[in-house]
């Protein structure tokens, strides 16, 4: 399995994944086309952040977004994951873990990231798992977090 950022290339999967995760976590029906232009948005300015896909044989099996928000009292950025979707199929494999530990990679080396954060639906109990072995928490601003020190 490989983690690596996605580019246009993967927009049309981004896209089915986005699209399947609404209506698997909140019964929503997305707006395809002002889906499609957000991601290809997101793609084309990494200021904005940036989509990871975990890929297997070729075949793109899980994503997730990152974007970013400037910590003052931090002095960097913290690393946001959004839109986390592994295919059905998958889970339950190591996908995120391998997904997220790339991220974690990330911030551990360098100076500007200070950690990661998400959010997560409060019913969503098997993801909290996920996050807590992860070495997450939920216990500060009612979002899982892992800082670096």
């Amino acid at each position: 399995m490989v983690v690596r950022l996605a580019t246009k290339m993967d927009t049309a999967t981004l896209a089915e994944f986005q699209l399947a995760m609404a209506r698997e976590t909140e019964n929503l029906v997305l707006d395809k086309s002002l889906l499609v232009k957000g991601i290809e948005n997101l793609v084309g300015d990494t200021a904005k952040g940036s989509y990871y896909v975990a890929e297997e044989n070729e075949e793109v099996i899980g994503c997730l977004m990152t974007t970013y928000e400037w910590s003052d009292w931090r002095n960097g950025n913290v690393i946001w994951i959004q839109s986390v979707y592994i295919a059905k199929e998958h889970r339950g494999k190591g996908v995120y873990k391998k997904m997220y530990q790339h991220i974690q990679q990330l911030v551990t080396h360098s100076t500007d990231f200070k950690g990661i954060r998400l959010y997560v639906d409060k019913t969503n109990a098997n993801a909290q798992k996920v996050y807590q072995q992860l070495g997450m928490n939920g216990e500060h601003y009612q979002v899982f977090e892992w800082m670096k020190n």
